[in-house]
């Protein structure tokens, strides 16, 4: 029997709502293996917030601590015509048997929510392509929607109408918003340097330099195991990255005697960077690590962590790395995502004089 059978009576379970997540607060006697089996719950978080361990609120767990399943439906079909409920329903069973991730249940989710409440007693199964025209430019010219915002929204439409109705390129002649293409935003070498040495913190200066030394999306580095890492191969492996694909990337060599330091120092149990209470760090958490960093080292920029990943694909190509091995360490399924920092690259185009500096 799986350990988290167990969790009923020693756990009690509360829906709650957080940044438009639906999720199970989880409350229980601390207890070190008690604690231990709810972190390693899947898709389990510590929420600062609510100072308490949660987990996705769907069908399994509402089962696991023996609540209603009626209460999540009616959370989430709240606001919408009796006459399109069954389009939600049937909406949200397709996304669980496609095992998309997390975010993009919860993207989909909310816009084809937002769609279905402006339909109202309209039956969305009725809808011509032409109407749907007329609701996207409703989203464009009265909604404001940026153009990121409406491709979510045709994608989750989409996917309602391609994908659960099974209308094959319904919405093939529907235009997209072109997106504006908008350049990696890169952090020069001595930044960085910068930032490392400021960042006095062993456990946050190990996971800046992990971030930037192997070029991670945050995401990433708040799923990496202790048993991810193979110091005799210096490789890691990237588990489940961005579309569900496993990768291996290179252990940087500088940081072996630092990360074997902070491993005895902080003995994580599971995921290599735990928070306060266990449990894997927060992407909000790292985040914030990031921006504390940056200003102690008074390096300007406007952006988030993902930049270090930017400024690791870019000073790679600067060195005269390989661009097909670039793509294979950052893990672009198409070469174009990874073209993008050919763009940014300064040390050749630098080296161009302008005809100016000629007469």
């Amino acid at each position: 029997m799986r350990p988290e059978k167990s969790l009923a009576s020693n756990v009690n379970a509360e829906p709650v709502t957080l940044k438009s997540r639906y999720l199970l607060a989880l409350s229980f006697q601390y207890d070190v293996k008690l604690n231990n089996v709810v972190r390693n719950l899947s898709g389990s978080r510590w929420s600062s917030t609510l100072k308490k361990w949660t987990v996705p609120d769907n069908g399994y767990y509402r089962e696991l601590f023996g609540l209603s399943k009626a209460v999540r439906d009616d959370r989430l079909l709240a606001g919408i015509h009796a006459c399109n409920q069954k389009a939600m329903k049937r909406f949200l069973d397709e996304l669980a048997l496609k095992a998309y991730s997390e975010n993009t249940v919860r993207t989909y989710r909310s816009e084809f929510h937002q769609f279905l409440k402006v339909l109202g007693k309209t039956d969305a199964d009725e809808l011509t392509v032409e109407r749907l025209r007329d609701y996207f430019l409703y989203c464009i010219n009265d909604l404001r929607l940026k153009e990121n915002s409406m491709h979510s929204r045709i994608n989750a439409i989409k996917f309602y109408y391609e994908q659960v109705l099974k209308r094959e390129k319904f919405l093939f002649e529907v235009p997209r918003p072109k997106k504006p293409e908008k350049l990696p935003k890169v952090i020069a070498v001595e930044d960085i340097r910068k930032i490392f040495e400021f960042t006095v913190n062993l456990k946050h200066n190990t996971m800046l330099k992990l971030s930037y030394g192997m070029g991670l999306r945050v995401s990433e580095i708040v799923n990496l195991k202790v048993n991810d890492i193979d110091s005799k191969s210096m490789q890691v492996l990237i588990e489940r990255g961005k579309g569900k694909k496993d990768r291996y990337v290179n252990l940087p060599q500088s940081i072996l005697t630092q990360l074997r330091h902070y491993y005895q120092v902080y003995k994580p149990a599971t995921y290599l960077f735990e928070g306060k209470f266990g449990g894997k760090y927060s992407v909000r958490a790292v985040q914030q690590v990031f921006q504390h960093a940056m200003a102690r080292a008074k390096v300007r920029h406007v952006g988030g962590i993902h930049a270090l990943r930017h400024s690791f694909a870019t000073h790679l190509l600067e060195a005269g790395t390989d661009i097909r091995f670039i793509q294979e360490l950052l893990g672009h399924s198409d070469i174009k995502t990874t073209l993008r920092y050919t763009h940014v690259g300064r040390q050749s185009i630098n080296q161009i004089k302008s005809p100016l500096d000629r007469l």
